[in-house]
C-alpha cells in the first residue's frame, strides 16, 4: 500500500521547508508563447548530428495524452502504451523495441530514471512522476558514443532538466471527456535564504473503456530550492509521486472479430496497479581553480504493484499475475571540466564518476486472480551496485576541425537472494552473487563548413546491464528446468555520419546515417520470471532527417523522418527480422501564432507496418493532435486540446503470441493490440497570480 501524500515530506527527510514563511513573486503578464522551433545553435558544440535540445516552449506547445509522451520530442522516438495510464510507456527508437527503456538511458536533474532489475522489465522508465510544465529542456543524444552515459546507452539517452526560478506563479484547471480532470499550481517564491520553485499536480481520469474505469488518481509534487553563491549555485530538490489505476491491456484480434468484446473492451477488468516515487537530491555547480565542478547526490524511494493478464485463460483460474518492486536507490555523480592550452591548441578535458546502489527489498512475480494472490512464482531480495568513471577530451585542431575522444569503465556487482520462506524450495537455487566490468570508448570528429554548416563522424560503444536475477539463474521458475545464466553486461557498437545546417534562426536541419551492432538481445523477462533468447546478435542501420523552419513571424514548420532496418545475424524462428523494430517513423508539426494572443499547434505522427514474432507483421498507424490557445487577458489564458483529432482506431501497439479464451481447447496464436484512445477534448483555464 502506498503511503498517503501527507507523509511524503517525512519520507524525503524534511518537513520544515514547507512551513517557512515565503514571499511569492509574480510577473505582470503571462510568458508569451513563442513559435521558435529549435533555435538553439549547436554548431561548434554538438558532438554529432543526433544530438539536440528541446526547449520549454516546444514542450508546452505540444498536446500530450500522457506525461511520458514528451519523449516524442526526441526525433524518431515513438512512445506508445499497451496498458493503463499509470504504467510506463513502451518506447521505440532506431530499430529497437526498447520495451520500457532497456537501451535508452533517461535521467532527470542528474538522477537516473531507468530501474535496474525491475519487476516488470529491465531499465523500466516510468515518467508519470514528471510534471511537463516543470521541464525546462530535454537534452538528447542518440547512439552509443557518449562517454558520460553508462548503463542503457545502446540507442541513446535523454536528460530532463527541470525549471529554475523563472517559473511563473500560476493556477491551471483542466477538464475533458472520459472523466478527465487536472489541477496544477506552480509558484516562484523567496524563502530559506534563496529561491523556491513549487509545483503541485493532481489528475483524475476514467478513460474510454467499455467494461472498466481506469480510475486514475495521480498526484505529483516538486519543490526545488536554489541558493546562489559567489562561485556557483546549490540546489535541493524534492519530488513525490503517487498513482493508482485500472488498466485495459492489449486484446486478441479474434475476440474482437467474434464480437466477444469491442476494440475498447477488456478481457480482465481487474488488471492495473499502483506506484509511488519519492526522491531527494542535492546538486552543486561551482567554479574552482581547475575548472567547472558539478556534484550531485540523490536518494530515491520507489514502489510498484502491477497486475497484468496477457494470455487470459491457459489455466483454469486465469492467467493474471502480479509484479512487485520495492526499492531504495542511492547514488551520485561528479564531473570536472577544465580548459587548457596544449601546444597552442585549445583542449577541454572532462573527468567524471558516478556511483549507484539499488537496495531492492522485494522484486517478484506472483500468480493472481482478481488481484487475489494464488501463488508466489518468484520473490527475491537484490543488492545491485555499480561505479563508473570516464574521461573525455575535446581538441580544437583548427578553427574548423575538432575531435572529441572518450573512454569509460563501469563495474557492476550483483547479489540475489531468493526469499526461501515464500517461494518453492527449488527456486533458492537461483540465489547467487556475480560481478563484471566493461570498458567503452568513443571518438567524434567535427568539421565546420563555414558559419552555417558542420559535418560529423562518430563511432563508439555502449552497453546495457541485464537483470541481476538472470545473471545468477539456474532453474526456470515455472518448470524447474535447468537453464544457463545470461551475461551481466551486453555491449553495443555504433557508428554515424552526420550533417547539420543552421541558418540564423530560420532553418535548423540535420541528417544522420547510422549503424549499430549488439552482441546479444538476451534479456530477463519479468512477465515470466526467467530469461528469453531473442537472438544471438543483431545489426541495425538507418537514416534520420530532421528540419525546423520558421516560415515567417507567424508560422513555424517541423519535419522528422527516421528509417531503420534491424535484423538478426542468424534467423530466429525462420526470420531475420527483429520483432517490434519500427521501419519508418514520421513526425511533423505546424505552429501558428498570428499575434501575442492566439497560438495553434497541429501535430502528426506516423509509423509504418513492422515485423512481429512468427514472421507476422503489424499494420502501421497515424495520430494527429491539435492544441489551440487564447490569452483572454494578461492574467487569464485558455487552451483547448483535441487529442486524436480524426478519431483514428489504429493500433497504439501490437504483438503476436499465443493466448487462450474461455471455451477454447488450447492456446491460439493471434495478433494482440491496444488501440488509440478515441478523440477527446480537454479544456484548460490558467490564471496568472
Amino acid at each position: 500500500m502506498n503511503p498517503p501524500l501527507y507523509l511524503l515530506p517525512m519520507r524525503a527527510g524534511f518537513l520544515l521547508t514547507l512551513l517557512l514563511p515565503l514571499s511569492v513573486s509574480s510577473h505582470e503578464s503571462l510568458v508569451e508563447i513563442e513559435v521558435i522551433g529549435r533555435k538553439v545553435n549547436l554548431l561548434g558544440d554538438a558532438l554529432s548530428a543526433s544530438e539536440g535540445r528541446v526547449s520549454f516552449q516546444e514542450i508546452r506547445q505540444r498536446p500530450v495524452l500522457r506525461a511520458g509522451d514528451v519523449l516524442e520530442t526526441v526525433p524518431g522516438l515513438v512512445a506508445t502504451q499497451h496498458s493503463g495510464s499509470g504504467k510506463a510507456n513502451q518506447l521505440f527508437l532506431r530499430g529497437f523495441n526498447l520495451d520500457h527503456g532497456t537501451d535508452f538511458a533517461t535521467s532527470i536533474d542528474g538522477m537516473p530514471v531507468n530501474l535496474r532489475t525491475h519487476g516488470h522489465g529491465q531499465g523500466y522508465t516510468d515518467l508519470n512522476f514528471i510534471i511537463p510544465e516543470m521541464v525546462q529542456e530535454i537534452l538528447y543524444r542518440k547512439g552509443p558514443y557518449y562517454a558520460e552515459v553508462g548503463d542503457f546507452s545502446g540507442a541513446g539517452s535523454a536528460n530532463f532538466v527541470t525549471r529554475d526560478n523563472s517559473v511563473d506563479s500560476v493556477v491551471q484547471l483542466g477538464a475533458g471527456e472520459f472523466g478527465y480532470t487536472r489541477a496544477l499550481a506552480m509558484a516562484n517564491a523567496r524563502g530559506v535564504g534563496g529561491d523556491l520553485v513549487f509545483a503541485l499536480e493532481h489528475q483524475r481520469y476514467d478513460g474510454p473503456w467499455e467494461n472498466l474505469e481506469e480510475d486514475v488518481g495521480k498526484t505529483n509534487l516538486q519543490l526545488k530550492q536554489f541558493w546562489q553563491g559567489e562561485s556557483g549555485e546549490t540546489t535541493l530538490s524534492l519530488m513525490a509521486y503517487r498513482n493508482g489505476w485500472n488498466a485495459a491491456d492489449q486484446i486478441p484480434d479474434r475476440a474482437v472479430q467474434s464480437g466477444l468484446i469491442s476494440k475498447l473492451g477488456s478481457l480482465d477488468p481487474t488488471t492495473g496497479g499502483e506506484s509511488s516515487r519519492y526522491s531527494l537530491s542535492l546538486s552543486s555547480q561551482s567554479e574552482i581553480a581547475s575548472g567547472d565542478l558539478s556534484v550531485n547526490v540523490f536518494a530515491i524511494d520507489y514502489d510498484m504493484d502491477l497486475y497484468s493478464n496477457f494470455t487470459y485463460f491457459t489455466s483454469s483460474e486465469g492467467d493474471q499475475f502480479k509484479q512487485i518492486d520495492s526499492r531504495r536507490i542511492y547514488g551520485g555523480n561528479i564531473t570536472l571540466e577544465s580548459e587548457q592550452e596544449w601546444a597552442s591548441q585549445t583542449v577541454i578535458n572532462t573527468f567524471g564518476a558516478d556511483v549507484r546502489l539499488d537496495d531492492i527489498n522485494e522484486v517478484g512475480l506472483l500468480s493472481t486472480s482478481g488481484r487475489r494472490i494464488r501463488d508466489t512464482l518468484r520473490l527475491d531480495r537484490v543488492i545491485e551496485s555499480s561505479i563508473g568513471v570516464f574521461w573525455q577530451s575535446e581538441l580544437s585542431w583548427t578553427d574548423r576541425l575538432r575531435t572529441v575522444a572518450g573512454v569509460r569503465y563501469d563495474r557492476f556487482w550483483f547479489d540475489v537472494k531468493a526469499l526461501d520462506a515464500l517461494v518453492p524450495s527449488t527456486l533458492t537455487d537461483n540465489s547467487g552473487k556475480t560481478d563484471d566490468g566493461i570498458t567503452t570508448a568513443s571518438l567524434h570528429t567535427a568539421y565546420r563548413l563555414g558559419d552555417s554548416q558542420e559535418l560529423y563522424a562518430s563511432l563508439g560503444s555502449g552497453f546495457h546491464s541485464n537483470d541481476a536475477r538472470g545473471t545468477v539463474i539456474s532453474r526456470d521458475p515455472t518448470t524447474g528446468a535447468e537453464i544457463e545464466p545470461v551475461d551481466e553486461l551486453v555491449p553495443t557498437r555504433g557508428a554515424e555520419l552526420g550533417w547539420r545546417v543552421y541558418l540564423t534562426d530560420r532553418l535548423n536541419a540535420t541528417v544522420a546515417l547510422w549503424q549499430l551492432d549488439i552482441e546479444s538481445e538476451l534479456v530477463f523477462v519479468g512477465d515470466a520470471g526467467s530469461t528469453e533468447d531473442t537472438g544471438a546478435s543483431s545489426e541495425r542501420e538507418g537514416l534520420e532527417l530532421s528540419a525546423y523552419y520558421q516560415l515567417n513571424n507567424a508560422v513555424g514548420l517541423d519535419f522528422e523522418y527516421a528509417q531503420s532496418k534491424a535484423q538478426f545475424t542468424a534467423p530466429v524462428d525462420g526470420s531475420y527480422d527483429v520483432p517490434g523494430a519500427l521501419d519508418r517513423v514520421i513526425s511533423a508539426g505546424v505552429n501558428y501564432q498570428p499575434n501575442d494572443r492566439v497560438f495553434t499547434h497541429l501535430r502528426f505522427r506516423y509509423f509504418g507496418d513492422y515485423p512481429l514474432a512468427g514472421g507476422q507483421r503489424a499494420a502501421g498507424s497515424s495520430m494527429t493532435n491539435l492544441r489551440l490557445g487564447y490569452e483572454v487577458s494578461d492574467s487569464i489564458q485558455l487552451s483547448l486540446d483535441l487529442l486524436n483529432l480524426f478519431d483514428s482506431d489504429d493500433h497504439d501497439v501490437e504483438y503476436f503470441y499465443p493466448s487462450q479464451l474461455i471455451g477454447e481447447p488450447g492456446p491460439v496464436d493471434d495478433h494482440h493490440y491496444h488501440v488509440f484512445e478515441p478523440r477527446a477534448l480537454r479544456l484548460y483555464l490558467q490564471f496568472q497570480l
